[in-house]
């Protein structure tokens, strides 16, 4: 965009979500450097004075109010001439209309630049929707908004996919056929954008409520673990509540492509973490002394050479310390390492008398904090559904003598995400080879007890990948031949995803060498916002299920 509104002073107009969209894969400062000086929204309303020497790059969704917006803006122009780019499909009429409100012919360009979707890595992206269902049924701006950034995808991928869906959910048939009116609707654009391949891509639509305990889980490699415990907002966390941290960390900034340390260290546990930090500190430490050496003419001009990289390297330092000390000092101070573990065995293991045992000892444990009871009564609710000795009633009693307004939540996700609303088998209860596999992860022992849990979705995927994947199960929409191996799969589950789920594409990405997995979802879940989301997609059912627990 900015290459071809040449040289000059710009301005970038955007509006809440593109801004979002940008944020996500460059930085202020890089920006700058394409001698953008002045970042506007749409819908302020600031008065500027005559900036006709600036050009304008508009960068909006082609929603009606942005549109509206637009217009207003184009009849009376602040700025010199603008560039105009849509992130998704705009029609011909809107086009129309923009060209009667450009009056004084400031527009110089008007293009489709299909990026309609936050990048949060390069096999992950989101839309940054809680609450995507309400009432077990779609909100219809949030399935407009879904299929639209699925069309978006495709077009910037530039793949036609065969589109699969979960038959057991009507959420997920739903966005299939929009995604597939869509696709039809645009099928001129498709046909001269996107080449046809020998083995068509599958686009895989999950459903959430296959899948409710991944969410669930408290999880151990850095950027899962920032996001469960400190929250990930749009690549930012913020430290504002931490004691005595600096102004300049109150809001850090945790990007891949920005940050090198991160991006080698996103998946390392934190164990990992902590010895990585230590090796980080040393080289810095070594760093500030040579710099403190400056005693000839080349001891200076290496100093300014070298400084700032040095300045730099001194904040990726102060950043990361301050995170990594953060997390550890909250898993310290709440009891985490026990609460996990005990999270894994609810989630693997079947010991229904030991479990509720120590289920029982972490109530009378003060560190131990409500929202990691609320979510391990709910991991006890769906791994012990079914029990004869279910002590789920006075598990929710014992969590309204803490907080009561919290003993709601594990009520809801059991009815949400209980045996009658999945179609998989989550806890591999039913499938023979599931469960031999299970027998013999457990007689040759794991790893790490905080990480014996694997998502749903690896199974899937490996079914998929080698053409196993039920088709009764998984339909096409429209029929279309599935029978084949794909190279190339873009799975999106309706109600979020989690880092743990991109952590498990990154491995099968590196151990399939010629397949690509992307994963996509209506938002990235830590434990908090899935209870956010459950609480919207229960709101005004009726629960069925759960009757018989009563006062909730």
């Amino acid at each position: 965009m900015t290459e071809e509104s040449g040289p000059g002073m710009k301005v970038i107009l955007m509006d809440k979500e593109t801004t979002s969209i940008v944020s996500m894969v460059f930085s202020q400062s890089e920006i700058l450097q394409k001698e953008v000086y002045l970042f506007e929204r749409i819908d302020s309303v600031a008065k500027w004075d005559n900036l006709k020497h600036m050009k304008c790059i508009v960068f909006l969704r082609p929603t009606s109010e942005n549109l509206a917006l637009l217009c207003r803006e184009l009849r009376c122009p602040k700025y010199g001439v603008y560039y105009v780019y849509f992130s998704n499909v705009i029609s011909k009429s809107d086009v129309k209309t923009l060209a009667e409100c450009d009056q004084q012919e400031s527009v110089r360009e008007v293009q489709e630049v299909f990026a309609d979707y936050l990048a949060v890595d390069r096999h992950l992206f989101s839309f940054n929707i809680v609450g995507c269902l309400h009432g077990k049924s779609w909100n219809q701006q949030h399935l407009q908004r879904c299929s639209q950034g699925l069309l978006a995808l495709f077009l910037s991928l530039k793949k036609r996919p065969v589109i699969r869906y979960a038959s057991g959910s009507t959420a997920c048939s739903r966005l299939a056929e929009r995604v597939k009116e869509l696709v039809r609707r645009e099928s001129a654009l498709m046909d001269n954008n996107i080449p046809y391949s020998d083995i068509a891509p599958q686009l895989l639509i999950l459903d959430r409520r296959d899948d409710p305990v991944t969410p669930l889980l408290h999880q151990w490699t850095y950027q899962a673990m920032v996001h469960e415990l400190l929250t990930i907002n749009n690549n930012r966390v913020s430290l504002a509540h931490v004691p005595d941290v600096h102004k300049d960390l109150k809001e850090v900034v945790l990007a891949a492509e920005q940050d090198e340390f991160y991006a080698k260290n996103l998946y390392s546990n934190f164990g990992e973490i902590g010895q990585t930090i230590k090796s980080l500190m040393e080289e810095f430490q070594r760093k500030a002394k040579s710099h403190q050496k400056v005693e000839s003419i080349a001891d200076m001009k290496n100093f300014v050479e070298t400084y700032p990289l040095f300045k730099k390297m001194s904040g990726t330092v102060s950043k990361h310390v301050t995170v990594v000390g953060e997390l550890s000092s909250t898993v310290g101070r709440h009891e985490l390492l026990q609460v996990s573990e005990l999270e894994q065995e609810l989630a693997c293991q079947t010991d229904h008398a030991k479990h509720l045992q120590r289920l029982k000892g972490l109530f009378n444990n003060e560190k131990v904090r409500t929202e990691d009871l609320v979510k391990l009564v709910a991991l006890y609710a769906l791994r012990y559904e079914k029990h004869a000795s279910n002590a789920l009633s006075s598990l929710v009693d014992s969590l309204k003598s803490r907080v009561d307004e919290v003993a709601r939540a594990p009520v809801l996700v059991l009815e949400y995400g209980g045996a009658h609303s999945r179609q998989s088998d989550l806890f591999g209860l039913q499938d023979a080879a599931k469960i031999t596999k299970r027998l013999f992860k457990g007689l040759s022992g794991v790893e790490n007890i905080y990480t014996q849990h694997s998502p749903l979705l690896k199974d899937t995927l490996e079914d998929l990948l080698k053409g196993k994947l039920r088709e009764n199960l998984y339909p096409s929409v429209g029929g279309e031949d599935i029978t084949r191996r794909p190279q190339e799969v873009i799975v999106f589950i309706v109600g979020g995803v989690t880092y743990e789920e991109a952590f498990c594409v990154h491995q099968l990405n590196q151990a399939n060498p010629g397949v690509r997995i992307i994963l996509g979802g209506t938002t990235i879940h830590n434990s908090t916002s899935f209870l956010e989301e459950i609480k919207h997609a229960m709101q005004g059912v009726q629960r069925m299920h759960t009757r018989h627990i009563r006062n909730v």
